[in-house]
């Protein structure tokens, strides 16, 4: 018998810091975030709360370099 309430959750990371999509604007001065969000996805990462990142890309700038070699 399964249990309902062990379901797994899908973890998804929320540090915009290390994100591929997360760039400074030299416009406005400040950093953005350049993920294609939605309404309730941008609100809550207005907000700081609870957010859960489903476009999160590591900003690896080394990537390709590593690929080379």
């Amino acid at each position: 018998m399964v249990n309902k309430d062990t379901k797994q959750k899908k973890v998804r990371i929320t540090n915009c810091e290390t994100c591929a999509f997360y760039t400074y604007d030299e416009e406005y001065g400040y950093y953005v975030c350049e993920a294609d969000l939605d309404e309730d996805e941008m609100s809550a990462f207005l907000r700081g709360s609870d957010f859960s990142c489903g476009f999160y890309q590591l900003d690896d700038e080394y990537a390709v370099v590593r690929k080379q070699m």
